[in-house]
């Protein structure tokens, strides 16, 4: 496998690459809230798996989704861990939860915004996530929807407050920013370049 850099593979890459490092960091803060079954859609390589899993007794199972065949290919030869299942599907498909069943966490990392219909895919982790479950969820900072995206790999760039108003289904929203490897309850006079909202379905 390639690396294009639209995907992180720590294999692949320098460690002290900075791309790698926040990418890791987004995980370790996201693995707080890791409990019970763990859907990481969007998976990519698996990467993250190690670090959701590791020391980890709350979690018992982690599920892996990415539309890459090769993807999820690599994950299971490099990140087969006994607790750990992969699975090539769209995120965008409605029938997910139907296939895979409801779990405790969702972690999505930098996914929302490749997708046009954004709303399908919050209807989806939504109808994938449990009743008192915990949904963590990433995006970079952007102009606006309808600005265009600095991105080649983005079709949309979101202001907070379009990130919030997508993820209005759920109950709950905490937001997070982050800068480096820092991800933090935003200071004023900080700059930050990404949000991290944790949501909750009550």
């Amino acid at each position: 496998m390639n690396y294009t850099g639209e995907r992180v593979i720590p294999n692949l890459m320098n460690p002290k690459n900075g791309l790698l490092i926040e990418h890791i960091a987004r995980y370790e803060f996201s693995k707080q809230f890791c409990k019970g079954r763990v859907l990481d859609i969007a998976c990519g390589v698996g990467y993250g798996s190690e670090i959701i899993l590791k020391q980890n007794l709350n979690v018992n199972e982690y599920v892996g989704i990415d539309f890459s065949e090769e993807a999820i290919e690599y994950a299971k030869n490099n990140y087969g861990f006994v607790e750990a299942d992969y699975y090539v599907d769209d995120a965008l498909n409605v029938d997910l939860y139907k296939k895979y069943g409801t779990f405790d966490t969702i972690v999505s990392l930098e996914t929302i915004e490749h997708f046009e219909g954004d709303s399908i895919f919050v209807s989806n982790l939504y109808n994938l996530l449990k009743p008192d479950g915990t949904l963590i969820i990433s995006t970079p900072f952007g102009r606006g929807k309808n600005q265009p995206c600095a991105s080649p790999f983005h079709v949309y760039q979101y202001t907070e407050s379009e990130f919030i108003e997508v993820l209005k289904a759920f109950s709950q929203i905490t937001m997070y920013h982050q800068i480096d490897t820092t991800i933090e309850i935003p200071k004023p006079n900080q700059k930050y370049y990404l949000m991290v909202a944790v949501c909750q379905k009550l």
